[in-house]
């Protein structure tokens, strides 16, 4: 079989790490130029090695003693690093000039001082739907656009990622191409972003619609959207998205369940449906007898519209770059197969945006047609082996995406799904069918409704079939194998697959030498071990490491807040986070079986979406105010589980065991909102909380102006870590421990510099949930302890440990002992037991921290005799009705009770 041409694999690769690395440099307080300053001195190095060789090389030929092939190896040397490092050179310049650009923007002084400013804007996607977006709010579209203006004045172009209010997605006025005016506030991205600001807009006003060439596009989307809705069911759903990508509409069960199945890159448009494009267009042409070249332009025409139609997104672009290369090679007579085309669209697109670098949807594109190229083929052959050949075929494709595309899924989820192939194997015959259907019917619904109609019809039959196959395996047991997470995952999924290679190809003899086999062996032995032991003991290990008399525990629930407080024997949530399952699980950590009260601090999804968990499970709810659907949304459950809602405002009051809580915000007659979250004080013995909800920097400055908070001990930091803070504030609190509820890869650039540099001013110890789990805070007389399940509690940098004084970090002693991390130039105020305040020690265990079996035993037994006593019922004096060790004061209704 004739071998593949690789020569452009190490400029792609050379490409991507130059590109990754250069996007990254602000931030690492790099200089945005050292990047390309060492690509380009590493290919000037080449070429003077490769001059040499030449030279060389041609004095060689006069001499009877010719040094030629000592010579001519420096010549195979230099020019494959030359060509390799002139792409990394070309993607990292760009990449620096694109953040050079964003230091001299106008933007950043409005970033820094969050004033009202006026942009011009062209949309670059679609507006759709913000579902639980931490910066949206009710009816909000997200939507990906370029700067044009900046209050009137033209100013250089910039990737914004803006939120627009109250537009109606897909609309014929606001849509990809729209030129828009937007009123609002803008923060700044980190530079590792493809967007360099985000933009919050308040008012918008449609300046200019989409250009001709892009605005036919919007009735084709919008038809197919309405059309597909006609049809129902989760066939319905699912139709727009196989035709042209649109999930705009897609519920999001579904989608989980898509997900579930290894199935979601069927409604994201990549290479499968460019090729069905541009091969029935090739054909059409073909059967009209035209000649190869004007076949050639006519597919490239089709191939153009298409990309307009579904807009492009990263694997759209991926995939029509490789297809133009591919058909221009047609054209040409040049045909060199796929990895050249692969390389060099890759190459291509890196050079054009570096941060494709590091978009998750290219990575994945490209790792899919890599393994489909070079994969496929040996792996049908591999499998003829035990098979009918024409099966082996059909199975080698969706295996070999498979595992290419593995290593990268782990890092978007630690998991490996069991039936993501055989779904995919199942889903294979309908796919085409449901998206050539869907597309025509996309086509033919403005001029003839009755005709696109009925191929839509068609489209549905495929399309319900696999949505039946999503939910069949979400209904199936053992879906996925838990995997070892981030990189040291990614390497070890590598590991294990490149191993299960080399074993694969063992009976051909003399190919792989018998120690690389048995190495191999062993590697994927241990790849497959390692793994399911940790998740196996990753539950006892967390479980047996949790202190039992944790008095503040921040759950992981992703892009979202959760927060539990207990003293005694009551137990208070904060917020839900954004999924019931995660909130259910960080319960069953805790060992929280009943709470006594919670609150919603106001309702956008990230707070408010996982409240079905805790149905039948609390007994009052506090909540601001409400705000229609989403907040029915909320409370239904709640209240048919027989839980007790009640509105509060600035002012009510409380118990919650020995401790006393208030209401510091919203105020009377607030509208719903961010800037409407419930604020709570809360004194316990021993330390001073204050949660901020998700309250932007106005109400922050608003808040402080309405209380004389002095210091806290502990905050919850606002916004899950976003631009919008008020600096005044936190310095006010300056708390110990600052909790951050954020989502790991967020796309939200949360927790921003910005958040992280102010906490490190004033000496809060942040404990973000993406790097530390689930995270505790243990107070015990002039100390307090942080526990974290991934063993990040803080993630300080050495120089913000510095600047706040910790003076050691914690040091492995035998048994994973920890010492103690100093603070002894600040005092940390205990309103209740050292009211003159006292030197505070910061102690940081985590679950990572392997403690002796005798240590391990005795904590699970006193935890367990903990959660006991968690549960266990005891009523309040009077014989009222009420729940275990919790008093509060009715005149929170009316907020006219005093402050505790």
């Amino acid at each position: 079989m004739r071998g593949h041409d690789l020569r452009l694999i190490c400029p792609a690769v050379a490409a991507w790490a130059a590109a990754w690395l250069a996007t990254g440099a602000t931030d690492v307080a790099a200089p945005v130029w050292l990047v390309p300053a060492a690509c380009w001195a590493l290919a000037a190095a080449a070429l003077v090695i490769l001059v040499a060789g030449v030279r060389g090389t041609r004095r060689g030929r006069r001499g009877a003693m010719s040094p030629r092939p000592r010579r001519s190896s420096w010549v195979i040397l230099g020019a494959p690093v030359l060509v390799a490092m002139a792409c990394a050179g070309l993607s990292a310049t760009t990449a620096a000039t694109a953040l050079s650009a964003r230091q001299s923007s106008p933007l950043l002084e409005a970033a820094a001082t969050r004033q009202p400013i006026e942009l011009t804007v062209r949309l670059d996607s679609s507006p759709r739907p913000e579902t639980g977006s931490p910066w949206g709010g009710e009816g909000s579209q997200r939507a990906r656009a370029t700067l044009l203006a900046v209050d009137g004045r033209d100013a250089p172009a910039l990737a914004l990622d803006v939120s627009i209010p109250d537009v109606d997605a897909p609309s014929p006025r606001v849509g990809f191409g729209s030129r828009l005016e937007l009123a609002g506030r803008v923060g700044e991205l980190p530079g590792s972003e493809r967007a360099a600001f985000r933009f919050r807009a308040s008012e918008i006003v449609v300046v200019g619609p989409a250009p001709p060439l892009v605005a036919w596009t919007h009735p084709l989307r919008a038809g197919l959207a309405d059309g597909a809705e006609r049809l129902g069911g989760d066939g319905g759903a699912l139709v727009p998205g196989l035709a042209i990508g649109d999930t705009s509409r897609l519920r999001s069960d579904l989608e989980e369940a898509m997900a579930g199945a290894s199935l979601t890159h069927l409604t994201a448009v990549s290479g499968a449906n460019c090729a069905l494009v541009t091969a029935l267009a090739f054909w059409a042409a073909g059967a009209m007898r035209l000649r190869r070249s004007i076949r050639v332009i006519v597919a490239l025409v089709a191939l153009g519209g298409f990309v307009v139609l579904v807009t492009p997104e990263s694997s759209v672009v991926r995939a029509a770059a490789m297809a133009v290369v591919v058909l221009v090679a047609c054209a040409t007579g040049r045909t060199g197969g796929g990895v050249p085309a692969l390389g060099l669209a890759t190459i291509v697109l890196l050079v054009v945006d570096p941060w494709y670098s590091r978009d998750f949807g290219f990575a994945l594109s490209v790792c899919a047609t890599a393994g489909l190229v070079l994969g496929s083929g040996p792996l049908a052959a591999l499998l003829g082996r035990w098979m009918p050949r024409t099966f082996a075929l059909v199975l080698a494709v969706p295996l070999a995406a498979q595992l290419a595309c593995q290593p990268v899924l782990v890092l978007l989820e630690p998991v490996v799904p069991v039936y993501g192939v055989p779904a995919n194997l199942l889903a294979a015959p309908a796919a085409p069918i449901a998206t050539m259907a869907g597309l025509v019917g996309c086509l033919l619904l403005p001029v003839l409704p009755s005709a696109g109609f009925a191929a839509l019809q068609v489209a549905w039959l495929p399309a319900s079939w696999i949505a039946l196959l999503a939910r069949g395996v979400e209904s199936m047991p053992f879906q996925a194998v838990p995997w070892l997470p981030d990189a040291g995952g990614a390497v070890l999924c590598a590991a294990s697959i490149g191993a299960g290679v080399v074993l694969a190809v063992r009976s051909r003899p003399g190919r792989i030498p018998r120690a690389v086999r048995v190495a191999a062996a062993i590697t994927l032995c241990l790849s497959l071990a390692v793994p399911v032991g940790v998740a196996a003991g990753r539950p006892v290990l967390v479980h047996a490491t949790l202190p039992a008399d944790w008095d503040v525990l921040q759950c992981d629930v992703g892009q979202g807040d959760a927060v539990l407080v207990r003293d005694g024997g009551a137990v208070l949530l904060i917020d839900t986070g954004p999924d019931p399952a995660r909130l259910a699980g960080c319960l069953s950590l805790t060992g929280v079986d009943r709470l006594d009260l919670a609150i919603i601090t106001h309702w956008d999804a990230d707070h408010a979406g996982g409240a079905e968990a805790i149905a039948g499970r609390v007994d009052v709810v506090l909540h601001g105010p409400l705000d229609g659907r989403r907040s029915d949304r909320a409370l239904d459950p709640l209240a048919r589980g027989g839980a007790e809602l009640v509105q509060v405002g600035a002012g009510a009051t409380g118990r919650l065991g020995d401790a006393r809580w208030r209401v510091l915000w919203p105020p009377a007659r607030a509208d719903p909102g961010n800037d409407a979250s419930v604020v709570l004080d809360l004194i316990a013995d021993g330390y001073r909380a204050v949660f901020l909800g998700d309250l932007g920097a106005e109400a922050q400055a608003a808040l402080l102006r309405e209380h004389d908070l002095g210091r806290a001990d502990v905050v919850k930091v606002a916004h899950h870590g976003s631009a919008d803070q008020d600096p005044a504030l936190y310095r006010e609190l300056a708390a110990s421990v600052g909790f951050i509820g954020v989502g790991a890869a967020n796309g939200y650039g949360h927790p921003t510099p910005s958040l992280l540099g102010l906490l490190a001013e004033v000496g809060t110890v942040p404990v973000r949930s993406d790097r530390s789990g689930a995270g505790a805070l243990v107070v015990d007389g002039g100390r307090f302890a942080l526990w974290s399940e991934r063993g990040d509690p803080s993630a300080v940098s050495p120089d913000a440990q510095e600047r706040i004084g910790v003076t050691h970090q914690p040091e492995r002693r035998p048994w994973g002992q920890m010492t103690a991390r100093g603070r002894s130039d600040r005092a940390v105020a205990f309103p209740r037991r050292s009211p003159g305040g006292g030197s505070a020690t910061v102690v940081q265990v985590s679950a990572s921290t392997i403690r002796s079996p005798p240590a391990a035993l005795a904590s699970y037994i006193a935890r367990s005799a903990a959660r006991m006593r968690c549960s266990a019922l005891r009523p309040l004096e009077g014989g009222a009705h009420a729940t275990p060790m919790l008093a509060f004061s009715r005149e929170w209704v009316d907020a006219t009770s005093s402050s505790p």
